[in-house]
């Protein structure tokens, strides 16, 4: 497979960061004579119309079969059609892994476009750990039982927080699993981030390990733990902190060997928030402004399900799941890059909606159309500055032009 022109429309600058030969070398030696006997539907092929499915939020498969009836879009696939039960299987028999590492080309994409040193935020490089549950259908994938009456996954994720929200890390499990069991994999260990992670995921061994190993958290503490205080930091009267304590957690054979702080404010409802790190070195402010933004991932993960599609699934076995909900992350990704790419500065929301229009005219025609400004041609009726009128009126009068006075058409602003 060769690589696709950028130029030419906004369907190739979409599709080129997974299309490349390097990124598909890769997948090819992890999984040997992947397309071998394949005669229709290769694997790129099937990856590209489950993407551009997300993007459509197709809810079946005969929905996806159908979108090639149209001509533009068969001819940028180069495939003719495709019929519902081809699609079930290939699905089913697409290696997971396949997504896991175009998944992370994307993601190394998207450090560089980002220039990552230069859109940290004051607060520094976070890593948000959280997970989602997504319901399933008890007699169609009874594999991942969940409750007498339902089935379910769960989607853990690592969020690396820049300027955007990026999911570099992502488990799917059966919804019974406890979040703590994936905590290892999804935390950072590099020493210049900070993960930030629900009380779900309080565990004082791990806590200890972490201190040990220099990987930093900021979490929060549940309300019946216990505390054994050290020390207390001043805290200024007019600070929305109320206590700023070092701290050892648990007793007897609970008891941690590491000194924490735990910083004490409180919500908009006037409830303590009690927030939990190993992080000395920044102002108690600071950590509870890293805290609040942990909501960040759950703005994250309601807005893939708002706007892909992951809770329609096309397919009944665990691959088929697996396939289907990291081809939304990848899908997320690219629209990501491509709004990158534009130099576009709002929501991503929008980048999709202009995108589903532009899929097949010219990138330059896509980045017009993205840009543009909508709103009223009339500036409309201005409010004045009273102020500034009439220290604009009061120095021209001490300057001797009276006359600009009887003029009905005098504004001493713009003169």
């Amino acid at each position: 497979m060769q690589d696709k022109s950028t130029t030419q429309s906004t369907f190739l600058q979409l599709f080129q960061p997974i299309l490349s030969k390097n990124i598909w070398a890769k997948i090819n030696s992890k999984n040997p004579g992947l397309d071998r006997y394949v005669k229709k539907l290769h694997s790129h092929q099937l990856i590209e119309l489950l993407m551009l499915a997300q993007l459509q939020q197709h809810q079946g498969l005969d929905e996806i079969s159908k979108s090639l009836a149209d001509k533009k879009l068969s001819q940028a696939l180069e495939l003719e059609s495709i019929s519902a039960s081809q699609l079930s299987r290939r699905i089913q028999t697409l290696p997971t892994n396949i997504a896991d590492l175009l998944l992370a080309e994307l993601v190394s994409l998207i450090g560089c476009k980002t220039s990552i040193d230069a859109v940290r935020q004051e607060i520094g490089r976070l890593n948000l750990v959280d997970s989602s549950t997504i319901s399933l259908s008890l007699t169609q994938h009874p594999w991942a039982r969940f409750r007498k009456t339902k089935s379910g996954i769960k989607l853990h994720l690592g969020l690396d927080f820049f300027k955007e929200m990026v999911p570099v890390k992502s488990i799917i499990t059966e919804a019974k699993k406890n979040d703590r069991t994936q905590m290892n994999d999804l935390v950072v260990t590099d020493r210049d981030v900070i993960n930030v992670f629900d009380r779900g995921y309080v565990d004082y061994k791990k806590f200890d390990e972490y201190c040990e190993a220099g990987i930093r958290f900021v979490t929060r503490l549940k309300e019946n733990a216990y505390t054994q205080e050290l020390r207390a930091t001043f805290i200024e009267e007019d600070s929305p902190i109320e206590e700023d304590l070092t701290v050892i957690l648990g007793s007897n054979c609970t008891k941690m060997k590491h000194e924490l702080r735990l910083v004490v404010t409180k919500d908009t409802e006037g409830n303590p928030v009690m927030i939990l790190t190993n992080v000395f070195e920044k102002s108690a402010e600071e950590i509870s402004s890293i805290y609040r933004t942990r909501w960040k991932i759950e703005l994250f993960f309601k807005w893939i399900k708002q706007h892909l599609q992951i809770k329609h699934l096309y397919g009944k076995s665990p691959a088929a799941v697996e396939n289907q909900i990291m081809i939304a992350l990848l899908t997320y990704c690219a629209v990501l890059l491509l709004k990158l790419i534009s130099g576009y500065q709002g929501s991503l929301l929008h980048v999709t909606r202009i995108l589903k229009g532009c899929l097949h005219q010219a990138f330059n025609t896509f980045v017009q159309v993205i840009h543009k400004k909508h709103g009223k041609s009339s500036k409309g009726r201005r409010r004045l500055n009273h102020e500034i009128v009439y220290e604009a009126t009061l120095k021209q009068v001490e300057a001797g032009e009276n006359y600009l006075l009887n003029d009905l058409t005098y504004d001493p602003v713009i003169l």
